[in-house]
């Protein structure tokens, strides 16, 4: 076992294999109401921000872009817009039941796990992984896969929400994640689940390794260039190139 994001959270689950069962019924029981949460309560990681991010991180035209972490499709759809003309996405997710709602023709979808990608060696010019990290079982693993699939010079974009630095910031985040989320999900949605995950969302970003942890995990996967920036003091951005050229 590499580098786990987070210890096990024994509220929800109690091993590994717990923890994998209950993600994919959280995640499937909850996809037909994940997008229209995230559109009124994300904190305006909106498809604005998932641009810029891309931007930041170097993806051009022409580039083939590998969406891990996929869910519904909203980092895939802004990639897409970004590589064209002359690229192409693909999205990988082990919950089949947020895939079907992605409702995105030209992206290719795959059943599969960050620590295990269905997909072979320097296939891609571009890995993003869109606030995943958290639900990863081992970011050693998964970085090594992303550092495999990537052709030579090939970017890295990862994107999580990390606590912020202070008391306050971080009894507001929670407050908020806790307590504002879970009740409005309940509102807007149909299925009890919804509450669930997004207090699953702060345990689970309360419990986040620290960010030096991720930056060192990437250098240690081989990726150069490693940086994180951050937007609005919660927003991470970590960003890499794998050595060499295209």
């Amino acid at each position: 076992m590499g580098l786990a994001p987070h210890a096990p959270l024994t509220q929800y689950y109690h091993d590994e294999d717990e923890h994998q069962r209950f993600l994919r019924s959280m995640f499937d029981g909850t996809a037909a109401d994940y997008d229209r949460v995230e559109r009124l309560l994300a904190l305006g990681t909106g498809p604005w921000y998932r641009r810029q991010a891309l931007r930041r991180a170097g993806l051009a035209p022409g580039m083939e872009v590998l969406d891990v972490g996929t869910g519904t499709g909203l980092l895939a759809r802004e990639a897409l817009t970004w590589c064209r003309p002359g690229g192409s996405v693909t999205g990988v997710d082990p919950s089949a039941g947020m895939m079907a709602q992605a409702h995105l023709p030209d992206v290719a979808l795959l059943q599969g796990r960050a620590e295990e990608l269905p997909c072979g060696n320097a296939t891609a010019d571009f890995v993003s992984m869109g606030y995943a990290l958290r639900h990863l079982s081992d970011l050693d693993r998964a970085l090594a896969e992303f550092f495999r699939v990537l052709r030579p010079g090939g970017r890295l974009l990862m994107l999580e929400i990390t606590k912020p630095q202070g008391r306050m910031a971080t009894l507001a985040l929670k407050g908020y994640m806790r307590a504002v989320v879970p009740v409005a999900a309940r509102l807007v949605t149909r299925s009890a689940d919804t509450a669930t995950l997004w207090r699953y969302y702060w345990d689970t970003i309360e419990a986040c390794i620290p960010p030096v942890q991720v930056l060192d995990a990437m250098r240690r996967a081989g990726f150069v260039q490693v940086s994180r920036y951050v937007e609005l003091g919660i927003f991470s951005e970590y960003t890499a190139r794998k050595p060499g050229w295209a």
